[in-house]
């Protein structure tokens, strides 16, 4: 899980849905911030839900290793960092910081 860089301003938020099984994706909103939980490899991501390409959700994606595959067009990129690793996927996605509390996960966003 990672943290926001030091000195941003940000507020942590309730994921409010179960972190789903490995390879599976869930989408929340927060307010009408349109997220995404990512489950790869164990380990929890939070991404905006939306495909950098063509602005679709990417709920129903498929996650292969760190690789989320939108299952629209089939672009690739990595959970990670947002960054594409498969046409027709050319721009970063946002990524959110993701951070355990107690049994709850929580998302860091924008204060």
């Amino acid at each position: 899980m990672s943290e926001p860089a030091p000195g941003g301003d940000v507020r942590w938020v309730d994921v409010p849905v179960p972190m789903p099984p490995e390879g599976q994706v869930a989408a929340f909103t927060v307010g009408d911030l349109a997220l995404l939980l990512c489950n790869a490899e164990g380990a929890p991501y939070v991404l905006h839900d939306e495909c950098p390409h063509v602005r679709v959700s990417m709920a129903g994606a498929l996650i292969r290793g760190t690789l989320l595959e939108c299952p629209l067009h089939g672009g690739l990129m990595d959970v990670r960092d947002g960054s594409p690793q498969g046409m027709p996927i050319r721009r970063a996605g946002t990524c959110y910081a993701v951070r355990a509390e107690g049994d709850a996960l929580q998302v860091a966003l924008p204060a």
